[in-house]
């Protein structure tokens, strides 16, 4: 260890030297600050600064960002959006979201690349605006506060609802909990088993997406089912329900379907070479909205009319989901209970990046001090061992809300999930404007970021009007006919803990709002010297690496 960090040392003096122009004999040679320089690159390549370990490798990265946002919200609400906005309407808000969701992860990516450390987005607010806002976000985020810790306890209690499709067997709380003690399991042993199991979770949801396109397009031209279908059903029933109020309302459930792709900004605190893999996920990110948001929601438009009593889905059960019914309108009987096998691996996915990602932001607030300190203790695999029993202990004890009911429990776990979600999303946008206030204030460079985000800074605009919209205007059916006070809290419960987050930080620390000439852009970012080496390591692949990195 010791003979890597002198050659690494002697490295970053070498940059060094050649940035200044000066030599190893040079009268200037004091003024080299290897403190510094240790700051600007990790000392060791397999470790961050945090005791997390690189682990991730591209094709980690690649999948984990392609398959994290697959899971409960696409394969159990899509059919109620189609009830709700019709096929059209459904159409219109996917478009909107996947469109802002692709502008938030070119932010949240310009900023990762950069600096990639665990923790993410809630490490920058802390940074680059006002560690009550990096407090308030990561809080937030990871939902850690009781009762607020449900987007973990959502995918559990939806495996729960899966199961009882077949035959239930055991309450809905065991499922809960023998699914909990796997997944804290995984977490436990590091980041290298997290990635390849997630590999092949969002490969299996991959496939089945693939094969349900495939099935949707035979179905609506009557290759299978007996019957032309085409555009009949945007005819009659119709393509809209409720006008644009029906579609308004369903962007937030369309927002709920779409997160958990901010997962990859997450993960560039424990991927191998960060400024190559980051950019190439979140590039990509465009085409994969478009391909298995955009057409999916399409397909399912065409093929069932939005007057269909089952795509309500009023029991909350997996065997009315929506990708469900097109298989048996295929006439493949057989392939519901493959589906709902698959959306159970599917749920568990999103369950353990839950876990993955509430621990990583606990790390990241203890390392801000915005969080208890013991929670940046890592073990020998790299695992922020306290972070995740933390999570889980909390997650365990909302998992027994399923006792009462996992349907219950999901209908009010998917509203409050969603409502903080779109705020961890304008709380990216937000922070990523002040990030290049301040790197334009202290003059330096674009070309130095090793990626630069889509339309700065309009992209960045749109996504906060559009999330404090959404999040306002999303609890307006508490408001008509007449007030219901159920309602409103439902709808408007997920903003009370971000708020009441930020203002008791603020009143007990007495923080205040970083100027831009003091943000810090230097500790533990990556450097020249490391670009150079990640730039090096890519031209030495071999070609058919190259080939699989361009086509994942």
């Amino acid at each position: 260890m010791s003979e890597k960090i002198s050659r690494l040392e002697e490295g970053a003096k070498e940059q060094y030297y050649n940035e200044t122009g000066m030599t190893h004999g040079s009268e200037k040679l004091d003024e080299y600050d290897p403190t510094c320089m240790s700051q600007q690159s990790a000392v060791d390549p397999e470790t961050t600064f945090q005791g997390t370990k690189r682990g991730l490798n591209a094709r980690h990265i690649q999948m984990i960002s392609l398959g994290g946002a697959i899971g409960t919200g696409l394969f159990l609400s899509s059919g109620q959006n189609i009830a709700t906005a019709g096929p059209g309407g459904a159409l219109i808000a996917y478009c909107v979201i996947g469109f802002m969701v692709y502008c938030i992860m070119t932010c949240l990516g310009e900023m990762a690349t950069f600096m990639p450390v665990s923790g993410s987005f809630n490490h920058y607010a802390t940074r680059f605006i006002d560690p009550s806002l990096g407090f308030a976000l990561g809080w937030n985020y990871c939902k850690s506060l009781i009762p607020f810790f449900f987007s973990f306890v959502t995918e559990l209690s939806a495996a729960a609802t899966i199961i009882n499709w077949w035959k239930p067997v055991m309450p809905d709380a065991a499922w809960s909990a023998i699914f909990l003690v796997l997944i804290i399991a995984i977490n436990l042993v590091g980041v290298r088993i997290y990635g390849e199991l997630e590999y092949w979770f969002a490969l299996i949801k991959i496939l089945i997406t693939i094969v349900f396109i495939i099935i949707a397009i035979c179905v609506s031209t009557g290759g299978l089912g007996g019957e032309v279908i085409g555009f009949k059903y945007w005819h009659d029933p119709g393509a809209f329900v409720g006008g644009g109020v029906g579609t308004v309302s369903v962007l937030l459930t369309a927002g709920f379907s779409f997160q958990g792709t901010e997962i990859v900004g997450i993960t560039a605190g424990e991927a191998k070479n960060p400024t190559k893999t980051v950019p190439r996920a979140i590039r990509n990110t465009f085409w994969r909205i478009v391909f298995f948001y955009i057409v999916t929601m399409f397909l399912l438009g065409i093929t069932l009319p939005n007057d269909d009593p089952n795509l309500e889905n009023s029991d909350d059960s997996a065997g009315t989901a929506a990708f469900t019914l097109v298989f048996q309108k295929a006439g493949i009987d057989a392939g519901a209970h493959v589906i709902n096998a698959i959306i159970l691996t599917s749920v568990l996915s999103a369950a353990n990046s839950a876990l993955y990602t509430c621990s990583r932001t606990l790390l990241g607030l203890a390392h801000d001090g915005n969080g208890p300190a013991f929670l940046s203790r890592t073990n020998r695999y790299g695992s922020p061992y306290w972070a995740v029993i933390i999570s889980s202990i909390i997650g365990f004890a909302c998992v027994f809300a399923s006792i009462y009911s996992a349907s219950e429990a999901f209908n009010w776990f998917l509203s409050i999930t969603a409502v903080s979600g779109f705020i961890s999303w304008w709380g990216i946008a937000f922070v990523h404007l002040r990030f290049r206030r301040a790197y334009k204030r202290q003059g330096r460079l674009l070309e130095d970021l090793p990626y630069k985000a889509f339309l700065y800074p309009y992209s960045a605009i749109f996504a906060c009007v559009l999330c404090i919209l959404i999040i306002l205007g999303q609890g307006y059916t508490a408001f008509t006919p007449e007030f219901d006070g159920v309602l409103f809290v439902t709808n408007y419960i997920g903003i009370v803990p971000a708020i009441l987050c930020y203002v008791i930080y603020k009143l007990v620390r007495r923080t205040r709002v970083v100027p831009l000439d003091e943000v810090d852009f230097d500790t533990g970012r990556v450097s020249r010297f490391e670009m150079e080496q990640e730039e090096a390591e890519e031209r030495n692949l071999p070609w058919y690496r190259k080939v699989f990195n361009v086509i994942a």
